[in-house]
């Protein structure tokens, strides 16, 4: 079995570079729209609008991809709307931002009233750890564009910073450490390939990849609020796994020099590694491994704190230097 299985994102059918292509050819039309109130377009982790003279709105969209595939495969539609807010949400607390509200959308080809109120209420759950109203959604039935049983969900999540507590990575210093926090699994990417790793009848591996995404903002926002505001960049680790660290800051290198074991991980992160069988970068570009958030801190920071108080699994990932071409890179030691 193990040599059928796709060895690349891109051999499950999905192709990053095509995604790249298709942003890079739209990013200059999609600018036009822009006025002078927006700080932060396409790109990053989310999108900032001015909102007077110290404050700007965050924005976020993202859905849970074939993951839904799972969800109808078990018949279990109680978590997939945690994963929906926490994809949105784990984005726009990147930029230092509070969450505050939060919307839904969910298409279908004939509404299932039973499985579209275990979704929302998945949704409602997330967003109540995550402290953000739901103030609103879309449901849509269009049969003929799915088949019965079928449905997709997209979310919409907005917070606000003030200008002075931004996260934009411009303040990262040569030395500053890189610090992973633990993953609940594969979070909510990956999943084209993961279902062509892990079979239909292995119900209890399928079980383990339908493990709900973290919802990072209530530790987050301790280590924000701590004195000296220590943390100087947030990662999601999402779609691109470890590459998303040069989201923070661009302009320098990222060296990681240690990362946690297989052994200290969820076991599906063991065996995905070893029906794949292929290189750690590889792997390091697709999946969070076992961190669904990266933080860059100032040494000397005084986080140890909060981490034993949450009793969070957290790992001393590396450290950040200066590149002088001004392009970034990860590079593993």
């Amino acid at each position: 079995m193990e040599s059928f299985y796709p060895k690349t994102y891109k051999e499950a059918g999905v192709d990053n570079q095509k995604a790249e292509r298709f942003i890079s050819r739209i990013k200059k039309k999609v600018a036009r729209t822009y006025g002078p109130r927006v700080v932060e377009g396409v790109g990053g982790f989310c999108s900032l609008y001015e909102m007077g003279k110290d404050k700007y709105l965050s924005a976020g969209t993202d859905g849970v991809g074939t993951k839904l595939e799972l969800a109808k495969l078990l018949n279990n539609h109680s978590t997939i709307g945690i994963d929906l807010v926490a994809m949105c949400a784990n984005d726009i607390i990147c930029s230092g931002s509070r969450p505050l509200f939060f919307m839904d959308y969910l298409a279908t080809g004939s509404l299932d009233v039973d499985v579209s109120e275990e979704v929302v209420s998945g949704i409602i759950e997330g967003c109540q750890a995550s402290e953000m109203a739901l103030i609103g959604g879309e449901t849509a039935e269009m049969p003929g564009l799915y088949r019965d049983g079928d449905y997709d969900l997209a979310g919409f999540a907005v917070g606000e910073v003030h200008k002075d507590d931004v996260l934009d990575g411009k303040n990262i210093e040569e030395g500053d450490e890189i610090i992973g926090i633990s993953s609940s699994g594969f979070h909510s990417n990956g999943y084209s390939l993961l279902r062509k790793v892990v079979r239909p009848d292995e119900k209890e591996l399928c079980q383990m990849l339908l493990n709900p995404t973290r919802l990072y903002w209530p530790f987050i926002k301790d280590c924000l609020n701590l004195p000296g505001r220590p943390v100087k960049g947030l990662a999601h680790i999402t779609g691109g796994g470890w590459t998303n660290l040069l989201r923070i800051n661009g302009n320098f290198d990222y060296h990681i020099t240690d990362m946690p074991s297989l052994s200290d991980l969820p076991s599906i992160f063991s065996v995905v590694d070893q029906r794949l069988k292929i290189p750690l970068v590889n792997f390091l570009e697709v999946f969070n491994r076992g961190i669904g958030m990266m933080m860059v801190v100032k040494p000397g920071h005084n986080l140890k704190e909060i981490f034993s108080s949450w009793n969070e699994t957290f790992w001393f990932l590396g450290h950040v230097e200066k590149n002088k071409t001004g392009k970034g890179k990860l590079i593993y030691h």
